[in-house]
């Protein structure tokens, strides 16, 4: 039959339909390479989406749900892919997926709770439709930037392939989604490391209104695979025993290597809008009306009749007992209450974390005392954390025989091996969320940023992957990132910014910024030991340029919890960093009389010490190497404003660096950081 045979649409529209597809859809082809059982089950598996979709635009126009985004006519992809895949290997989502969560088996009680933000829902109304994971269904649901669980597909399938389990990983995007860069940083790494995990294109023609081809050049997407030199394979999506073989050939591939990846394209078609409410008035109507003809289930079930693997009354029979099974479940979760808004479960972003996070673990008594570089202490931190966690994985750029630039992982590769240190190509944020992956998969991951400058590449992945994911369904992330930061070493804009104050807005996250080599190494040890994200600043001035007393073996400093430096009437100094050694030597130049509290934990950070102080001498200044506007030191202004005003004798004084770029010449720096300023404004606050 010729290509063009069934054609009865305009040549423009003919022109926008791949090749793949200018046929009618070839089950034949694979009929003997699926068994007649799963024949059958991939038609009751097809059966439920497409039922449950139709019952829920009825919800939808009785507002009984606010949003539905439509997988009318792609549901071969979900279905297919999903019943290939073990049951304990990780899938990854996106918007049109239900299929992968009915296929899986998941309530559809609790599922449709989840669609009406109902307090039984999975999330318990915190998020919507499917942004959300199943550990026990093995699903990583999406969030809403749509290439950022690729590399968390990485991870998950680094931490297979380390650990020899044999397993693949499969993770879906749209073709919109393959312009991103997560999306060419996640091909990378995967074709870096030969990492079992297939990256699934749902290629349905558009990125909400825009077209493919104005987004690509070509058909299929599955091309861009040749630029990674990996496997990149097209098949008609709309075959569901196309979708089923090919993943199950590919996934038995890659668990047998141990290696991989490939690209698989689906061709399809979303014959409905992006979502309801959208519409569909931008696509031809000649095209929605030739896709309708090669509808996934409509197609399937036809051909399983023609072939005699079901009659029609088995059909009509399988369609009804489904049909009661969605209505019973769907009458239960209408019932079910909304959330109550004053429950403190809203607010529990942090994951349960262990005493010696919270509370500290002590030093052997007999420990020795040694006398160490700032660098060092982290150096050796990080030693003893690779040692008391096997699992853990370090990542970075030239963190391996190099050392890393600032030489803290100098050694290791010899000590731990490839596997445990590994550099990794020039991709923060793939890097990032491969980190990610590895704490889904049960590891723990740490991620070096070469300069705390470069982390503005990972931003989606720390902000919204990294910090939501424990509040959004429960799944914390194991993630140290390692941020050697600041500003004196005539580094300039680049390799100099002080960036904690990007990440200090984000619930999920800690910051922890050390100040000296005693707490550099518990502080880092503490890191290690709490399951939640945490952003390890480390400042690259004070790595060769400072000593202390550091015990040997383990022990931790406690995040959130500050450390009173100095005791003192005449006021109180809220610093961290570089800034606590600054304030030292200035109120000891001045011969006053000061408390200088050392934050350590940015976020959170510690009121009470702050409350105490504060009542105690009436006059506050804080200082901090960032730039003064919306830095850290402004939200602990507001918190003394706020809560202690009645205490204070003066204005709280802020102290901080100008607000421009870290200029490059020394001389010009100099001015810059807040140190010159310093001690004027003691004297002025000693003095009022």
């Amino acid at each position: 039959m010729s290509e063009l045979a069934d054609f009865t649409v305009p040549q423009s529209v003919k022109d926008r339909i791949p090749p793949i597809a200018r046929k009618p859809i070839e089950f034949d082809v694979y009929a003997d390479l699926v068994d007649d059982q799963t024949k059958i089950q991939l038609y009751k598996d097809l059966l439920v989406p497409r039922l449950i979709e139709e019952r829920m635009l009825l919800a939808l126009r009785k507002g009984q749900i606010s949003k539905w985004f439509s997988a009318w006519g792609q549901e071969a992809i979900s279905v297919g892919a999903t019943r290939a895949m073990q049951s304990d290997e990780w899938l990854l989502t996106m918007h049109r997926n239900l299929g992968v969560f009915t296929t899986r088996g998941v309530p559809l009680h609790t599922l449709f709770a989840q669609l009406m933000g109902k307090d039984t829902g999975f999330t318990r109304g915190r998020e919507r439709s499917f942004h959300f994971g199943l550990k026990e269904f093995r699903i990583v649901g999406m969030i809403s930037h749509v290439s950022a669980n690729l590399p968390v597909a990485d991870g998950i399938a680094l931490a297979n392939k380390l650990r020899k389990e044999g397993k693949a990983t499969l993770a879906f995007t749209g073709e919109g989604a393959t312009s991103e860069g997560d999306f060419h940083e996640a091909l990378n790494i995967a074709a870096s490391w030969e990492l079992p995990v297939i990256i699934f294109i749902e290629n349905n023609g558009w990125a909400i209104s825009t077209p493919s081809h104005v987004q690509y050049k070509g058909y299929y997407f599955a091309e861009r695979a040749k630029a990674y030199h990996i496997p990149g394979v097209t098949i008609d999506g709309n075959n569901v025993l196309a979708v089923y073989s090919t993943v199950k050939e590919w996934a038995k591939k890659l668990r047998e290597t141990n290696s991989g990846p490939v690209v698989i394209e689906g061709i399809t078609f979303r014959v409905r809008g992006h979502e309801e409410a959208s519409g569909t008035k931008y696509v031809p109507r000649e095209l929605i009306e030739y896709w309708q003809k090669r509808d996934p289930v409509v197609t399937y079930e036809k051909w399983l009749i023609e072939q005699g693997y079901l009659s029609e009354q088995q059909a009509h029979d399988i369609k009804a007992e489904l049909k009661e099974q969605i209505e019973d479940a769907l009458n239960k979760a209408l019932k079910d209450p909304l959330p109550e808004p004053r429950s403190q479960k809203l607010f529990d972003v942090y994951a349960p974390t262990p005493k010696s996070v919270t509370e500290g673990v002590l030093p052997e008594t007999d420990a020795t005392v040694r006398e160490l570089r700032y660098v060092d202490a982290i150096k050796e931190g990080l030693y003893i954390a690779m040692k008391r966690h096997p699992n853990l994985i370090l990542m970075g750029q030239d963190i391996g025989e190099y050392g890393g630039v600032f030489k803290v992982t100098e050694g290791f590769v010899k000590e731990f091996g490839e596997d445990r240190v590994r550099n990794t190509p020039l991709c923060e944020s793939g890097i990032v969320g491969t980190a990610l992956g590895l704490s889904i998969a049960g590891c723990k991951a740490m991620v070096e940023m070469q300069f705390s400058d470069f982390v503005s590449y990972a931003f989606t992945q720390i902000a919204n992957n990294l910090a939501k994911i424990y509040w959004r369904w429960g799944q914390n992330a194991d993630v140290v990132i390692r941020m050697p930061t600041g500003a004196g070493v005539g580094a300039g804009p680049f390799h100099s910014q002080s960036t904690e104050g990007w990440f200090a807005h984000i619930p999920g996250l800690k910051i922890v910024y050390p100040s000296t080599p005693y707490d550099a190494k518990g502080l880092l040890l503490a890191s290690f030991e709490d399951p939640n994200p945490v952003m390890f600043y480390e400042h690259k001035f004070l790595y060769r340029s400072i000593k202390g007393p550091v015990p040997e073996g383990f022990y931790t400093v406690p995040i959130g919890k500050a450390q009173l430096v100095t005791e003192g009437d005449d006021l109180t100094i809220i610093t961290y960093g570089w800034g606590v050694h600054k304030a030292t030597e200035t109120v000891k130049s001045l011969n006053i009389s000061a408390d200088i509290i050392d934050m350590r934990t940015l976020l959170p950070y510690d009121k009470e010490a702050i409350a105490q102080s504060v009542k105690k001498t009436g006059k506050v200044l804080i200082l901090y190497e960032d730039t003064l506007s919306y830095g850290v030191g402004a939200e602990w202004s507001a918190f003394i404003s706020e809560n202690l005003f009645e205490y204070l004798d003066a204005p709280i004084v802020r102290v901080a660096s100008a607000d421009i770029p870290v200029p490059f010449a020394t001389s010009l720096e100099q001015v810059f950081l807040p140190w010159g300023r310093l001690k004027d404004a003691v004297k002025f606050l000693v003095e009022y």
